[in-house]
């Protein structure tokens, strides 16, 4: 049984060869190509946007997508989009994003979130707007916290003019 095909190879001139002992040519297994070929990610698709462990950066953010931040982060944070805030990552500033999940410190005020998630050892010092938040236990906060509420400004009650002897 042959380890190599009986046809010729082309040599450093293109013209082929016949194989030897010392230049077989071996044949390579079909390998099935992917179900799905990968396309290149247009602009404000795919993944996180990441600030890592190791670093800290003064600044503000702004813009959609994901943001999740491992490491320090001094400014505001305004994003159509989800922010996690992973544990040990420290932020001081203002965060507006969807989903707000935070597992660090967060010094400042979320506004306007759909939910937010106080994880294990997350630590919020500021105020909190949102529509749902969960607590988990060993988590801390110090603030005013609002959710459930809708935007909208309470309906004022008409309960009829004094004196009017009704």
């Amino acid at each position: 049984m042959a380890l190599w095909k009986e046809t010729g190879m082309p040599g450093a001139s293109g013209n082929p060869v016949a194989p030897t002992a010392a230049t077989p040519e071996r044949t390579v297994p079909d390998i099935p190509a992917p179900a799905q070929a990968r396309k290149p990610k247009e602009r404000g698709e795919g993944g996180d946007s990441v600030i890592a462990a190791n670093l800290t950066i003064e600044g503000k953010i702004e813009g959609s997508g994901n943001v999740r931040i491992a490491g320090r982060f001094k400014g505001d944070v305004r994003i159509d989009g989800n922010f996690n805030m992973e544990s040990g990552s420290h932020l001081t500033g203002q965060v507006l994003a969807g989903i707000v999940v935070v597992g660090g410190e967060l010094q400042g005020n979320i506004e306007s979130a759909k939910r937010v998630d106080v994880l294990e050892g997350g630590v919020i010092v500021g105020d909190v707007k949102a529509g749902s938040i969960t607590v988990a236990a060993g988590s801390r906060m110090r603030g005013h916290v609002e959710f459930g509420w809708e935007d909208e400004k309470p309906a004022k009650l008409d309960f009829g003019r004094k004196g009017d002897g009704n």
